[in-house]
């Protein structure tokens, strides 16, 4: 059977990007509470409430508040696979990274799981602002290259950063609903928290977001 051309480069680069990443099965993973789909705010006052914040008190979000929050920015909300918030050809090229006080994780959107990367707090690395070492969370989103196909370097960066917009939002709305504080920003020592994250080569870090509950 012949395998369209177009087809073989998007099965080479998504079997490369597993490759890379490893078997999720085979390493350490940490099962999230099943994500509560009903309920909430009004969606015109979650509108109202959304805002940006810098303060966050150091407190811990509950189990639950984390699986909600990362199905909400961007787990899989149908049998066929695909996500709460778009992706530009189906190509799902972020990943969403944890940094809090245990350590690194990786969220897992096909198994609704936590993937443990490092054992170490580098809440601190992001960047010199004095909030993001007391976040909570703090997640960094992170495009992979490698699957994406038949565009430039910067028109991939270019597409990364509207879809991360797509998923910070999701996050956005799930904490005005939730009474949780969150912000996104750009501003990210990318360089030494790629390293310390130990990010392969196609992988960029577009933002990140910091959660956690209002400071008083």
């Amino acid at each position: 059977m012949r395998v369209a051309p177009r087809v073989a480069v998007v099965a080479l680069a998504l079997l490369a990007s597993l490759l890379a990443l490893g078997d999720l099965s085979a390493q350490e993973a940490v099962p999230l509470p099943a994500p509560r789909k009903t309920g909430g705010m009004p969606f015109m006052e979650t509108l109202a409430r959304r805002a940006t914040s810098r303060a966050f008190d150091p407190r811990p979000l509950s189990p639950q508040q984390l699986s909600d929050a990362l199905w909400a920015a961007f787990g899989v909300n149908r049998p066929d696979g695909k996500r709460t918030a778009p992706s530009s050809r189906d190509r799902r090229e972020l990943e969403i990274y944890l940094l809090q006080p245990e350590g690194v994780t990786l969220y897992d959107a096909a198994g609704h799981r936590l993937v443990r990367v490092l054992a170490e707090d580098l809440r601190a690395v992001q960047s010199a602002q004095d909030f993001v070492s007391t976040a909570p969370v703090t997640l960094v989103f992170v495009a992979d290259l490698s699957r994406m196909s038949e565009e430039t370097v910067a028109e991939k960066e270019a597409t990364a950063a509207f879809d991360t917009g797509f998923v910070s939002q999701n996050v956005y709305l799930y904490c005005a609903s939730e009474g949780l504080a969150t912000g996104v920003r750009s501003w990210v020592d990318r360089d030494t928290l790629s390293k310390r994250m130990k990010l392969r080569s196609s992988q960029r870090i577009t933002a990140a977001q910091s959660i956690g509950y209002p400071k008083k």
